[in-house]
């Protein structure tokens, strides 16, 4: 059974291509997807460390998968990952009120996340 090596392989690809949309061109990510016009340089900024962020998690998660010694702390630190992120959108939709329709599917996408990691996580190796 290699569920938890394919679980970290998705998850690199999943948040590798999201940390990539909001990186690479930080001001077409935030007039596409989250109708924000013109960005500032400080806001850019963000999203460009949120990229790298991503990215060296997505790229932890990618060795691990590959590690025996790694792979059960990477499928942890998946879980604690979206864990982190869902409960600070559920904050902000709380305080904040309802965001941008893809900012709405990545609450849906890191709730359903948590649960499953946690799944994985308890499988044999």
């Amino acid at each position: 059974m290699q569920i938890k090596k394919y679980f970290l392989i998705f998850a690199f690809v999943a948040v590798g291509a999201i940390a990539l949309l909001y990186g690479v061109s930080p001001a077409w990510f935030a007039q596409t997807f989250l109708g924000v016009a013109p960005l500032d340089a400080s806001l850019a900024h963000i999203l460009r460390a949120v990229m790298g962020l991503y990215l060296a998690l997505g790229f932890f998660w990618l060795y691990a998968a590959f590690h025996d010694a790694y792979r059960n702390v990477a499928v942890l630190t998946t879980v604690i990952f979206c864990a982190g992120l869902v409960s600070g959108r559920l904050v902000s939709l709380l305080v904040d009120g309802r965001p941008a329709p893809l900012l709405l599917l990545y609450v849906f996408m890191e709730f359903a996340l948590v649960p499953l990691g946690l799944w994985v996580w308890s499988r044999r190796d």
